[in-house]
């Protein structure tokens, strides 16, 4: 797959594509469904499959002074888009120019001026547009004039007969209830970051982590997970099963919150090298204990719980 970050620099022999449109968050069930709707309009068509995502989240521009709210990085997105057969990325800066364009400015030289559009896909309730004024309605009578054509998916409903959306993604990662996430997302949610220098306490107590700070992403709920993870090596990455805590380390004084990940069965020095971390299980939420040897046992009977939890998973 070919990650193109500015319409101009599209090659020619990916113009006349079939786009799926959107930011695709956290890459859940509707979002797939939109990708692979695209995808099989794409190969009717005999087209490329092209999907647009913006860079950095739009709510990071128009609210940066706000916590980190974005489900996956791009290294992640990217990844899963990837799986899906896409011939090509096209990640749009989401800068000035963008928030600021109307609707009608966006189709004429970005779909079809630029990308010479043959198709585009979206989610039923797309918007787009300086203040969201496009929708799909917009999407179809200018594709009609256009000459392209618009195909808008109907969301993904759970068991229970709600909407899969990343708002409720992030609700369940806020509250620990990992189970409810990864089933909205179809897979294990997933992060990724530079393993950096800790204080080494981990080693002294039979226990090395490595840890991670984790860059413009959202904060799960503070505790322990049972994890796979592995060092990023594209399709060929090894994962490892493990435990991660995420938070602030009270029994220690903690007061920035750092993911720090235990790995099972692996020796080795991981400074520097970018980790893939896949959360599987909320074990528990973090807590303070009275003394290292209290602490110790704690990590071991979480340990224990972890390789119970993850038998069969690689």
């Amino acid at each position: 797959m070919r990650v193109v970050r500015h319409a101009f620099s599209l090659p020619q022999d990916l113009k006349g594509c079939c786009l799926a449109l959107g930011n695709f968050d956290g890459f859940h069930l509707g979002h797939q469904r939109v990708i692979g709707t695209a995808r099989a309009i794409a190969r009717d068509l005999a087209v490329p499959l092209g999907v647009m995502t913006f860079e950095p989240h739009p709510r990071r521009y128009f609210q940066p002074d706000l916590p980190a709210f974005a489900l996956s990085t791009f290294r992640t997105k990217a990844r899963r888009i990837e799986e899906e057969g896409a011939d090509f990325l096209f990640a749009q800066l989401f800068d000035e120019t963008l928030a600021m364009g109307s609707a009608a400015w966006f189709v004429e030289e970005i779909l079809v001026r630029e990308l010479e559009v043959c198709h585009v896909v979206v989610g039923h309730d797309y918007g787009f547009g300086k203040n969201r004024e496009g929708d799909v309605p917009l999407l179809q009578s200018m594709g009609l004039e256009r000459g392209f054509g618009v195909t808008a998916v109907m969301p993904v409903l759970d068991e229970g007969g709600e909407i899969v959306s990343s708002t409720r993604v992030r609700n369940a990662l806020r509250q620990g209830q990992l189970t409810d996430a990864n089933a909205l997302l179809g897979h294990p949610w997933e992060m990724d970051g530079r393993v950096e220098h800790g204080d080494a306490r981990g080693r002294t107590i039979g226990f090395p982590t490595a840890n991670l700070k984790p860059v413009d992403l959202m904060a799960p709920a503070m505790g322990v997970y049972a994890i796979t993870a592995g060092v990023d090596k594209g399709p060929q990455t090894q994962f490892l099963k493990g435990v991660a805590n995420f938070g602030l380390r009270p029994t220690f004084g903690g007061t920035e919150p750092v993911m720090e990940v235990f790995l099972f069965d692996f020796s080795g020095d991981l400074y520097g090298q970018t980790l893939r971390v896949r959360f599987h299980h909320y074990l528990r939420p973090e807590q303070s204990f009275s003394g290292i040897d209290a602490l110790k046992a704690q990590i071991a009977a979480d340990v224990d719980a972890a390789h119970r939890l993850l038998e069969g998973v690689v």
